[in-house]
């Protein structure tokens, strides 16, 4: 996507700084709500790969690496996601016993002891 987004900004078919593309994402999430409540999930495919289009063209004016970021983010996701079963784990818990209240209390906890680290 980034490729194609720098082409096109080489041409001049681009926003001029990172704002305008808010109100473009802003947009694109309304236009997937549509399809999302139509159920259609043709339109929905298209509607969600528009707004990662668009995503990652918000990126690019942040000069922020979409394919860099996501990784990062699976990575603290991982990270925080062990925690949880490892804390879970040493009180005999199985993840899958716990109530979705229950589990953000322990992703609330991971994240809390991730920045101590």
């Amino acid at each position: 996507a980034v490729k194609l987004q720098k082409r096109a900004a080489k041409v001049g078919f681009d926003w001029s700084n990172a704002a305008p593309v808010l109100d473009k994402i802003q947009e694109e999430i309304a236009e997937l709500s549509v399809e999302v409540a139509a159920d259609d999930p043709d339109k929905i495919e298209e509607e969600f790969g528009d707004l990662l289009f668009v995503l990652s063209n918000y990126a690019r004016h942040l000069k922020v690496d979409p394919d860099a970021a996501l990784r990062r983010a699976n990575q603290k996701f991982r990270s925080r996601f062990s925690m949880m079963e490892e804390s879970a784990g040493s009180r005999d818990i199985n993840l899958a016993d716990l109530s979705l209240t229950e589990l953000e209390e322990l992703w609330v906890q991971a994240k809390t002891n991730e920045k101590k680290i």
